[in-house]
């Protein structure tokens, strides 16, 4: 059952109106982040690096909003005397962008390794890199359309599909691992494992999206 994000009060308008462009932030901070996935994703799997060049200054951006939003929601907190109820949702968006914060920081990290990688000659592991990094992708578009929604039933559904990112690490890992290096060549093997659990940390920060959009909701965590 979706609740709204704050009970309506009538009293104190000044405050739901905070809240709202807090909330309004966190999801243009959210379009930075997707943004800078899905270039970061062209880097490594088109080999496009002119993508790679625009990563840095994408993380300025959301390097900023996520001060800025802990800044606001520190300040409502501390200046307000916020409700029971907004001080939930607050909370959580104080955690919620600190994970958008570090989706953007491994999309920055998946940009210098294909810089890094560019060099070699194609992986045969990389279409199931990309696949893998598409899931994770859908992941985090599913958790902040659970935000914009306060979908509580979609925020807790990502956890499920982040089983497929899972065992699709364990299979690659597995791979590169007994990967036999051609005359000596371990570079490119490294960079792809740097990859993959790049991907799989940024699906897991995605999953903790979701479970904050939960609580928010619902005020229950797990």
């Amino acid at each position: 059952m979706k609740v709204p994000l704050y009970s309506p009060n009538t009293e104190r308008p000044q405050l739901a109106r905070e809240i709202r462009r807090l909330e309004q932030d966190v999801l243009r901070m959210g379009a930075l982040v997707e943004q800078s996935f899905r270039l970061s994703h062209q880097a490594l799997f088109t080999r496009n690096l002119t993508t790679a060049e625009v990563l840095p200054v994408l993380d300025k951006k959301i390097d900023r909003f996520y001060r800025q939003i802990e800044l606001d929601c520190t300040a409502i907190m501390t200046q307000q005397a916020p409700t029971a109820q907004d001080l939930r949702c607050l909370s959580a968006f104080m955690q919620l962008v600190r994970d958008l914060e570090r989706i953007g920081d491994y999309a920055k990290d998946l940009a210098k390794i294909a810089i890094k990688i560019f060099p070699y000659a194609p992986h045969f592991c990389l279409p199931e890199i990309a696949v893998m990094s598409q899931h994770a992708q859908a992941m985090l578009a599913t958790s902040l359309v659970a935000l914009a929604d306060l979908d509580e039933v979609n925020g807790r559904s990502i956890k499920r599909l982040d089983d497929a990112v899972d065992n699709a690490y364990d299979r690659l890992y597995h791979t590169l691992a007994h990967q036999r290096c051609d005359e000596g060549v371990v570079e490119p093997i490294l960079l792809l494992v740097l990859a993959i659990r790049c991907l799989e940390r940024m699906a897991d920060h995605a999953t903790n999206i979701g479970q904050r959009v939960a609580y928010i909701v619902t005020g229950q965590r797990g």
